[in-house]
């Protein structure tokens, strides 16, 4: 039974749209972009996360790049269950294993998935060695993540942004009361970059680079205290197809994503209007708390705070809330069972 033991691994995943994230051993060991390269002629994955990222975009006719995962769920089975297994590889880095072992693992999953996203999963992560896998919903483990005690009887509302979804849930007494989930998130704001940049300054650019945008000058406001400086970008003319290089300033990429912001603040609104009365009156003391990537757009707190006149609190390394809170679970098996799907 020790043996068995010993060659049973607890990792957590959070496995998104943008960015997979693997806990083992209580650390962060593998954070790395959720795509993977795979070679045409032999359907075999060449490269996996960054590597594979860098060359996003970038390929030749022999080598296609695929995001397995695509608004919150697995949209390419065969990709999503070789990225898992090259991922959980990189727990051990060179020092491979002699014996391949055993995982459990806890795998968080949006709040609006269906049954058969939620076996999608599960086949993956199986596929990938997982022997006793169990899944536990975003906003939830965003929740444990922040430090918050999802026990009580107290009403939270937390509001995660990732890449393909954005979770709007009502916390309380070790369950969602009340959810909203919706498609529009990082994704969509790096498509509106795209778009913007066509019909405004005639320019076309790649993902990556509406991504760079978005990190560098992404705002939710049109006039924020600390601006950032003007980002210069590069591209290619759609008049002469000569390629070129144009300045941005935040309050021209705030424009470009105000359309999706709206979206995730309508269903903000929508959440709180289904909140029963008791727990209503707890969010108004408590405020609302955001987390995931999205989180991190300058401005976004303020602008939530003025359409809701509640207080809006961005958790620290909201990037790592929702795998922070899976690894809590997991640890934590006992006492966090029956938030946990099979």
């Amino acid at each position: 039974m020790a043996l068995f033991n010993f060659l049973t691994q607890e990792i957590a995943i959070d496995l998104g749209t943008a960015n997979t994230l693997i806990i083992h051993n209580d650390k962060v060991v593998v954070d790395q972009p959720s795509i993977v390269a795979i070679d045409r002629r032999t359907d075999k994955v060449i490269a996996v996360g960054t590597r594979a990222m860098q060359m996003h975009e970038k390929t030749h006719e022999n080598i296609k790049t695929v995001r397995p995962l695509k608004d919150g769920v697995i949209a390419d089975f065969r990709a999503a269950e070789s990225m898992i297994r090259e991922m959980i590889a990189m727990i051990y880095g060179e020092k491979k294993p002699f014996f391949p072992p055993r995982y459990k693992m806890v795998i968080c999953i949006p709040s609006g998935i269906t049954e058969v996203e939620k076996r999608a999963v599960k086949d993956s992560a199986e596929q990938a060695g997982g022997q006793d896998v169990k899944m536990i919903h975003e906003p939830m483990a965003a929740a444990i993540g922040i430090g918050i005690d999802v026990e009580e009887p107290n009403g939270n509302m937390i509001i995660d942004i990732g890449g393909g979804t954005t979770e709007i849930a009502v916390i309380a007494l070790s369950g969602i009361v009340c959810d909203q989930s919706i498609r529009v998130a990082g994704d969509e704001f790096t498509l509106d970059i795209v778009d913007y940049m066509r019909r405004q300054h005639n320019m076309l650019i790649g993902e990556r680079t509406a991504e760079k945008i978005k990190i560098h000058v992404g705002s939710a406001l049109t006039d924020i205290d600390s601006p950032p400086d003007d980002y210069p970008v590069n591209g290619r003319d759609l008049m002469t197809g000569i390629p070129k290089q144009i300045i941005v300033s935040y309050s021209e990429i705030a424009h470009a994503i105000d359309k999706s912001i709206s979206k995730i603040e309508e269903a903000i609104l929508k959440a709180l209007e289904t909140t029963p009365p008791e727990l209503a009156a707890d969010i108004f003391k408590t405020g609302l708390y955001l987390t995931g990537g999205g989180a991190l757009l300058r401005g976004l707190d303020k602008r939530i705070g003025q359409k809701t006149k509640l207080p809006v609190h961005v958790a620290e390394d909201p990037l790592r809330a929702v795998v922070r809170g899976t690894g809590i679970a997991l640890k934590n098996m006992d006492r966090f069972t029956f938030l946990m799907d099979d």
